[in-house]
């Protein structure tokens, strides 16, 4: 499954404290104005993980909360829900079970300007394409996140302190999109955070539905370190191809992925059963120039080829399968995943 949340396993007292923040948020967005209604999102799904002949089971929540605070204040949320069935190691019989609970993000925005959005809290860390606009359980193509996932992104995918994006320029040939952090060391279970900063700047030219950015990060404790990283996504115009295309490079490993998914819509339209069909592509290289424990990357060189179909149901709900071949001095292994996801939207009450 794709890297949303921190890898903690959650007690009573700290569910109730992140379930308090999102309750809270909601009824403070109730009392200011009642037309902005705020929205609740997300998605729910089961997957399935068979890594190295070992079957994982994962039953998954993933709620999104939109809360309008006026014209220019917006509260945002996601938080995850999962229990994991594995089986139980050294010949034992019967399943191991894990829960968890976590917040991804809770963030203040504040509307300045058409160009520019203040941000405040806990937030995802804007480095490179895959954290921000395609963990969520209900866009990603395949169940995990890239091997590169840990670069960059200090490991949690999350930063606490404030951050300032927007556009700096938009035309009808041309955006240019800026996002710019700074987070503050935290040691909290819940919102835990290495003290960094960095950001990231990025082209989309409307016309040619091309985007090439590069993303900047730096920990400011402990080993000092820097990451780098750009990225390049391509639509062709009037094509259901999309590819996306990600390198990021640390201290002691760097790497990249390529993506590309093609739905068969030609066949029919997106309606058809052909037509709801779309095979997807990721091939993915990790090179470790030293040893490593905190970013979360193959110990090794890795080379990984990933083969996906997803079928697109009615009413929001789409079906993830894939098969993965994995190559490491380490070891080679084969994995499978499936999943099935279903997307949800609807208003906490009616407005205005």
């Amino acid at each position: 499954m794709g890297q949303t949340c921190k890898t903690f396993f959650c007690t009573s007292s700290r569910v109730i404290t992140s379930l308090a923040l999102v309750v809270g948020s909601l009824a403070a967005a109730h009392t200011a104005i009642a037309q902005d209604t705020p929205l609740i999102s997300g998605g729910v799904g089961f997957f399935t993980i068979t890594n190295g002949g070992r079957t994982t089971y994962i039953p998954v929540l993933a709620p999104v909360l939109a809360a309008p605070l006026g014209p220019r204040l917006l509260v945002e949320s996601r938080a995850t829900i999962l229990d994991s069935f594995s089986p139980k190691r050294g010949g034992q019989s019967g399943y191991t079970s894990n829960s968890f609970l976590g917040l991804s993000y809770l963030q203040l925005d504040y509307l300045a300007n058409p160009h520019a959005t203040v941000v405040a809290g806990e937030f995802l860390t804007p480095f490179g394409t895959y954290n921000e606009r395609l963990s969520p359980i209900w866009i990603g193509n395949f169940v995990d996140a890239p091997l590169t996932f840990g670069l960059g992104t200090m490991g949690t995918g999350s930063s606490v302190g404030g951050m300032l994006r927007g556009s700096a320029v938009s035309t009808e040939n041309v955006s240019l999109d800026y996002a710019a952090y700074y987070s503050a060391a935290s040691t909290n279970e819940q919102f835990n955070a290495e003290r960094a900063t960095g950001g990231r700047v990025e082209m989309y030219l409307p016309q040619k539905r091309f985007e090439l950015g590069a993303s900047y990060g730096r920990v400011l404790q402990g080993r000092h370190s820097n990451f780098v990283g750009m990225h390049l996504w391509w639509q062709p115009a009037e094509s259901p191809l999309k590819f996306r295309a990600e390198y990021a490079h640390g201290e002691h490993s760097s790497g990249y992925w390529m993506e590309a998914d093609y739905r068969l819509s030609h066949f029919g339209g997106t309606e058809s059963p052909i037509g709801r069909l779309e095979p997807v592509f990721r091939w993915q290289q990790v090179f470790r120039a030293s040893p490593d424990s905190t970013d979360g990357l193959p110990s090794a060189d890795t080379n990984r080829v990933d083969f996906g179909l997803d079928y697109h149901l009615p009413h929001e709900v789409r079906i993830n399968t894939s098969y993965s071949r994995q190559l490491s001095s380490s070891g080679n292994r084969n994995v499978w995943q499936t999943g099935i996801v279903y997307r949800f939207l609807f208003p906490t009450w009616k407005g205005k």
